[in-house]
């Protein structure tokens, strides 16, 4: 799903509870949401949404690794991404 499908998909379910709003409203909406996600797992380093899942940054250490081209051994920083656990209702629902 893209980001305009979403706006599309909030728009109609927003319709269907008969709450009125605009593609522009929920474009600025899902814009403010997903900062706050952002900020949240930038500033606890972790977001959890009941009954959706938890996102969390995992620590990657610095660690030896090899250029698979030419077999050298070259050293890898340490760093950070965002893992993400689904929650056992949605893991249910997608199994």
């Amino acid at each position: 799903m893209t980001k305009s499908e979403l706006i599309d998909a909030v728009t109609k379910g927003a319709a269907e509870v008969d709450i009125k709003l605009t593609k522009k409203d929920v474009r600025a909406l899902l814009d403010v949401v997903f900062d706050t996600v952002s900020q949240a797992i930038k500033e606890e380093e972790r977001f959890s949404y009941p009954k959706f899942g938890t996102f969390k940054i995992k620590h990657r250490k610095a660690r030896m690794g090899r250029n698979p081209k030419s077999r050298e051994k070259i050293k890898i920083e340490a760093s950070n991404s965002v893992g993400f656990k689904p929650s056992p209702t949605l893991y249910d629902l997608i199994n």
